[in-house]
């Protein structure tokens, strides 16, 4: 399937876990000067047919029906639900464990989601797609075939697990080096809580004793360090710490939610305090303006069967070790309130006209 895109647009492919409408979906599917060529679904926080159901939803809501919606890796490369469990008997347990999160350890703000089969697709407040159904051919091979068509133009953004874009890669060593950029929300260095309340206090859980662990990069660590190691001609990397600066704030949720269209009561199911960190992903991509401190890191991710399996890994130039990790712009923070009021200003008056099933159910 081939894809048609303006001569001058910035051209990406979008590659998520989404459990909902996120408001960096909407951002860039929105965008007036954003060629999007496909949105792919993979698992990681739900399963990939749970996520990929959301993207067909997603798009419905946008009125990007001419998006390709596409079928990601549901399964990690080696990582298991086996494992995970065995890895925590061993070293403790984790927060979040996203799709095969069955009971939290502590009470938290968040919804509390149920582990269930892997072709399982939960109802949810967005509702079902009714016009958009995903296509037949894999992520990885539109990946291959759109990179190959638009050398050195794609830019890929992923905000889920690299579990695609490392079987791309193994498919076709050649696919990172046509690819014009990937921008990746992942990994952890050093985060510290920057915001006071219930909700930031409970986000930090998953930093406060293990700042290095964070959930898109611990899913599948095999396939993270295969895409860190392929020769992508530039590699951006946002991690956890800029995002303890912000959060879905009332005032952020209202000014979304004016406008009656299924876009508006979308928003309204935004849960507050959530910290942004996909929109951090899309919004500097769009505009970089909003970095405030960065800095350029050799990365990689710790895949040994121990403690720090899963871990961010990283090094100064001069000091990595030299065994296939390659220097990305880490972001380090970004202007929070620049970043609300962009978020307003693109996506508060959008008035797109929805396709397919225009009811979405406000959170009660």
């Amino acid at each position: 399937m081939t894809t048609i895109s303006g001569g001058s647009r910035r051209k990406v492919i979008l590659e998520d876990d989404a459990s909902g409408l996120h408001l960096a979906q909407a951002l860039i599917l929105l965008a007036p000067d954003v060629d999007v060529l496909g949105f792919s679904a993979v698992s990681g926080n739900v399963w990939r047919d749970a996520a990929l159901a959301r993207v067909c939803r997603a798009l419905e809501i946008t009125g990007r029906t001419d998006v390709p919606a596409l079928r990601g890796s549901v399964f990690p490369l080696l990582n298991s639900e086996e494992a995970t469990l065995r890895w925590e008997a061993a070293h403790g347990r984790l927060v979040w464990k996203g799709a095969w999160t069955n009971q939290r350890v502590e009470h938290t703000v968040e919804p509390d989601l149920r582990a269930h089969a892997h072709d399982m697709v939960p109802d949810h407040p967005l509702g079902p797609a009714t016009v958009v159904r995903a296509q037949d051919e894999h992520a990885a091979l539109f990946l291959l075939e759109q990179t190959r068509l638009h050398p050195g133009e794609v830019t890929i953004l992923a905000t889920g697990p690299m579990t695609t874009l490392a079987v791309a890669q193994a498919l076709d060593p050649q696919f990172a080096g046509r690819v014009k950029e990937l921008v990746y929300m992942g990994g952890s260095l050093n985060p510290r809580q920057r915001l006071s309340g219930l909700h930031a206090d409970q986000f930090a859980r998953e930093f406060a004793n293990a700042p290095r662990r964070e959930f898109n990069v611990r899913w599948d660590p095999e396939a993270a360090r295969m895409v860190m190691r392929s020769p992508f001609p530039r590699m951006t990397m946002i991690p956890i710490d800029p995002s303890t600066s912000s959060q879905v704030t009332s005032r952020l949720r209202d000014a979304l939610s004016r406008c009656d269209t299924a876009l508006a009561r979308a928003f309204s199911w935004l849960d507050l305090g959530t910290p942004l960190w996909d929109e951090i992903a899309s919004a500097t991509w769009l505009r970089p303006d909003l970095i405030t401190a960065s800095t350029d890191l050799y990365i990689d991710v710790d895949c040994e069967p121990g403690a720090g399996y899963g871990n961010t890994l990283s090094w100064a130039p001069g000091y990595q070790p030299g065994l296939g990790e390659r220097l990305q712009k880490v972001v380090l923070d970004v202007d929070a309130p620049a970043l609300e009021r962009l978020l307003i200003e693109r996506l508060g008056s959008a008035t797109p006209v929805s396709a397919g099933l225009d009811v979405v159910r406000r959170p009660v």
